[in-house]
């Protein structure tokens, strides 16, 4: 089964964005380059702030859904628990106007999800 990934993306004012996906650094440049129309591109959030890494996308679809039912302040606790400063985690993934290939290789460098069989938590 295909690997999955939650991630948050912010704006500079902080308004967030919660999505999942099997190609974390596709989606990503997708967001950068407001590539489609729609919520991120209306806001110009593109920066990623959150990353959790699921074995299985399934996993990840249910993590997400979970995450986007929580209150903002949830979703904000648990990028600030990953990450306090908001820090981009991509700043130097792409070169301008470069398409990330698709990932090959099955060990990754992202934080690992939380256990699926939990709900989030509190």
């Amino acid at each position: 089964m295909m690997t999955g990934f939650v991630y948050i993306l912010a704006s500079a004012s902080r308004t967030i964005y919660v999505g999942v996906t099997s190609n974390l650094e596709r989606r990503v440049w997708e967001h950068k380059t407001l590539f489609y129309a729609g919520f991120t591109k209306e806001h110009y959030v593109t920066k990623l702030v959150y990353i959790a890494e699921f074995p299985r996308i399934d996993d990840a679809i249910a993590w997400e859904k979970a995450i986007k039912g929580k209150a903002r302040q949830k979703k904000i606790a648990r990028i600030e628990a990953q990450n306090p400063r908001w820090n981009v985690l991509a700043w130097n993934w792409f070169d301008d106007g470069e398409v990330p290939p698709t990932p090959s290789s099955s060990s990754s460098p992202y934080p690992a999800g939380p256990d699926s069989s939990a709900p989030p938590s509190e």
